[in-house]
Formats: structure tokens, C-alpha cells, sequence
């Protein structure tokens, strides 16, 4: 791959870059990628909803009751800070970046991203982070809801075989632990329950009625059924690269 922008480059690039997609498509890969290429900060909006739905399970807030949600809501602070290989994800204060990762979190902040009130409440957490550009932000409604302004917006996709086989793979990576997080260990699911688990998810966030999942008309549609990650990658990258062009282009015609 091509060397990362130069400082002075960097320092110019104030726009922002969304990027959507369903679960397993590969975002948060791509979406570091990008930051460290063109010296963007990288918001994972997916991290602000698990650490909600961490602490829905600590505090035994039920997933389906949205008034219980809203008040928790209300009440709770998130805030990402950036660090070397991944945001620093805070929880009051409190960094949980090793306690979201696991399925029962991400599946718990699946089911408490269909209310409108706690969309609501992070779109507004995130359209403050990214209010002054130099962003990359990934997420599902990012280009169509968060950012519809956006510079540069990417839908990733890819098969529900592959992306329910690389969260698989994910999932055997990080291990699992108990819905209250104090490690109680859980064997990792076999794959076909791992794809079932991700073709619901997909239907909750394909048909939910406030911010569905679904591409901006104006976004570039990257399928990464059969490429490489390093294909991916270097397809993200020049979508923006196209984009810095033509902007360049517009400049140089002022």
C-alpha cells in the first residue's frame, strides 16, 4: 500500500468520511485504515451503542423497555478517545474497551439501537465529535442520518456466509464472556448459530422504523464478497482518493 499522508497533507483534509454497512462487513477495519492513511480521527459509533448496552446488562435495565432506556440514557456519558490501534471507549468515565467486544454485548446493543429516544441521543453524541470534519465514521446510518453531508460515504457489504464466517473467526479471537462481564467464560458459538444470530441482527437493523439500514443514494456500494481485505482496503482508499481529486481539481479551476 501507498505511505500515509504527509503532516501538511493531514492537516488539510477536514472532511468526513462515513461509512455503513450490517455487521461482519469489515468497517471498523477499514474505517482505522482510512484514519491512519489520510490523518483522520476514527469514530466507531458501533462502540458508543455496545457500551450503552453494557450498561443496560450491568444494571439490569430490561432491552425492550425504551422509557427504562431513555432515563438510562440520560444519565449516562460516552466518550471516545483515540489511541494507537483502536478508540478508547469510556463509560462514565470508566474504560470498557475490553468488555464490549464480546457477542452478548454486541447482540444486546442490536436490540437497543431500535429505539428512536437512544438513536436520538447518539446521533447527537456523534454529530458533536464530528461537528468540525477530520473524521472517518462508521456505523448504519452515518451517510443517510448522522452526516447526510458527508464528503465521502462508503456502504460496505458482503454475503451473510462471509461476514457471519469473519465475525466467527472475530469472535474466536476475542473469547467470550458472562453478560455481566466479570468472566464467566462461555464457549464460542459454532459457526451456523454465529450467521443465524447475524441474519437477525440484519433484520432488525434493515427494518427497524426509525434510521433503517440502508445505503445514501450518493454512497459508493463496496461488495466484499470475494476480495482480499487488502482489496477492500485499497478500494476504500481510492474512493476517497477519487474524491481529494476532484476536489483538487475544482480548487485549481477557482
Amino acid at each position: 500500500m501507498r505511505a500515509d499522508k504527509t503532516s501538511e497533507q493531514k492537516s488539510k483534509l477536514n472532511i468526513v468520511v462515513a461509512i455503513d454497512g450490517p455487521a461482519g462487513a469489515g468497517k471498523s477495519t477499514i474505517a482505522r485504515h482510512l484514519a491512519r492513511h489520510f490523518g483522520l480521527l476514527n469514530l466507531e459509533t458501533g462502540a458508543m451503542y455496545r457500551a450503552f448496552a453494557l450498561k443496560a446488562l450491568r444494571l439490569d435495565v430490561p432491552l425492550g423497555d425504551s422509557a427504562a432506556l431513555e432515563r438510562l440514557a440520560a444519565e449516562t456519558d460516552i466518550q471516545l478517545k483515540p489511541g494507537d490501534d483502536e478508540n478508547h471507549v469510556l463509560l462514565d468515565g470508566e474504560d470498557v474497551t475490553g468488555q464490549i467486544r464480546n457477542q452478548v454485548v454486541t447482540d444486546a446493543a442490536s436490540r437497543v439501537s431500535v429505539f428512536p429516544p437512544i438513536r436520538a441521543a447518539m446521533v447527537k453524541r456523534q454529530q458533536e465529535m464530528g461537528a468540525k470534519g477530520g473524521v472517518v465514521m462508521e456505523g448504519r446510518d452515518i451517510g443517510t442520518v448522522v452526516f447526510p453531508n458527508a464528503e465521502v460515504k462508503i456502504f460496505l457489504d458482503a454475503a451473510p456466509e462471509v461476514r457471519g464466517m469473519r465475525r466467527y473467526d472475530q469472535i474466536g479471537q476475542v473469547g467470550q464472556t458472562g453478560q455481566r462481564g466479570h468472566g464467566d467464560a462461555k464457549p464460542v458459538p459454532p459457526p451456523e448459530e454465529v450467521i443465524r444470530d447475524l441474519r437477525a441482527r440484519d433484520e432488525r437493523d434493515r427494518n427497524r422504523a426509525d434510521s433503517p439500514l440502508r445505503p445514501a443514494p450518493d454512497s459508493f456500494l463496496l461488495d466484499s464478497t470475494n476480495l482480499t481485505l487488502d482489496e477492500a482496503v485499497k478500494a476504500a482508499e481510492a474512493t476517497v482518493n477519487a474524491w481529494l481529486a476532484k476536489r483538487e481539481m475544482a480548487d485549481s479551476q477557482r
